[in-house]
């Protein structure tokens, strides 16, 4: 189907791939938990657009240059690996008001900015999509192969994602309910995002 190899597998692969967690899935969850199902999707098309220009920086051939300029691609990894811990540290230094408090409001703009800016960090994806899309791709595959390849990605991506955004709304709730817990909720997510940051700077290339 669309000259994609191995379709229903193209497909899988794509859903097993948003099934792990990583920064993103993080400032979507804490988008919502803060500020609702406005602030979550502005953290979903903040995600979704960076990892489109990734895909398309990807099919430019701007990873093999990258690859073929370690200096720049570990510059970037270590200026995303710093943003990624510096959001972290200002989760873990929020304070949680009561719940008779609302929590400062901030735009579902604010929230799709930091989203892409999460997602542009890691330019380990762009060189993921590099190597994920030749498995699928058949010899005779034309440009519109890799237009309806991007927007597979795309698509599945946000339903995933929205799907993550009313599930995150439903609990924050009942969170609100309970300040410790989503005080504990808030840390656990800026000590993952410094986790992440960590990882990403010491990973190998």
């Amino acid at each position: 189907m669309f000259d994609i190899q191995n379709y229903t597998s193209f497909v899988m692969a794509i859903l097993l791939f948003q099934l792990i967690p990583g920064a993103g899935t993080i400032a979507i969850l804490n988008a919502t938990a803060r500020n609702g199902i406005g602030a979550g999707m502005g953290a979903v098309m903040g995600t979704l657009l960076g990892d489109f220009l990734f895909m398309i920086a990807a099919l430019a051939g701007l990873a093999t240059l990258m690859q073929q300029n370690p200096f720049l691609f570990e510059l970037l990894q270590y200026f995303g690996a710093g943003y990624l811990c510096w959001l972290g540290i200002g989760l873990i230094r929020t304070h949680v008001e009561h719940r008779h408090t609302n929590e400062p409001h901030q735009s579902g703009w604010t929230y799709f900015r930091q989203a892409c800016a999460v997602s542009l960090t890691n330019p380990k994806v762009m060189l993921f999509f590099v190597a994920f899309f030749p498995l699928f791709l058949a010899p005779h595959a034309t440009h519109g192969t890799l237009v309806a390849m991007v927007l597979h990605v795309s698509i599945l991506s946000f339903l995933y994602q929205t799907g993550l955004v009313l599930l995150g709304n439903g609990l924050a709730k009942k969170m609100n309910t309970f300040p410790s817990a989503r005080k504990w909720a808030i840390k656990l997510a800026g000590i993952a995002l410094i986790g992440f940051g960590i990882k990403l700077a010491f990973s190998s290339k």
